[in-house]
């Protein structure tokens, strides 16, 4: 009987979680600060806390998803894109797609 109620509260945290995942991921300004990314390229992804790191507000979804795939694939390699590269081992495809869309909206 215990193993049975560990077997159910693993599957009911497992189920939690996998639905709050997807709904960060439907979310761009959430999924922005569940990733981390207000803490190198500022909260309104304009004032970076680095002249080294980009703005990212008002940039094309196109160009801002193709470099996340090429940080994430390797592809890319200069400047920052090696730490980047660890953020974006996090990051879907999903994600990549809802963060170019939302920063592409910003002003």
């Amino acid at each position: 009987m215990l193993k049975l109620i560990k077997l159910t509260t693993a599957f009911a945290t497992s189920l939690i979680i996998l639905l709050s995942s997807t709904a960060i991921a439907a979310d761009g300004a959430g999924t922005y600060t569940a990733k981390g990314c207000p803490a190198c390229h500022g909260a309104d992804a304009k004032t970076p806390v680095s002249p080294a790191y980009p703005k990212l507000a008002g940039q094309s979804k196109e160009y801002l998803s193709q470099q996340m795939k090429d940080i994430k694939s390797g592809a890319r390699n200069n400047g920052q894109a090696v730490i980047m590269k660890a953020i974006m081992a996090s990051v879907s495809e999903d994600d990549i797609k809802v963060l170019s869309e939302y920063l592409e909206g910003l002003k």
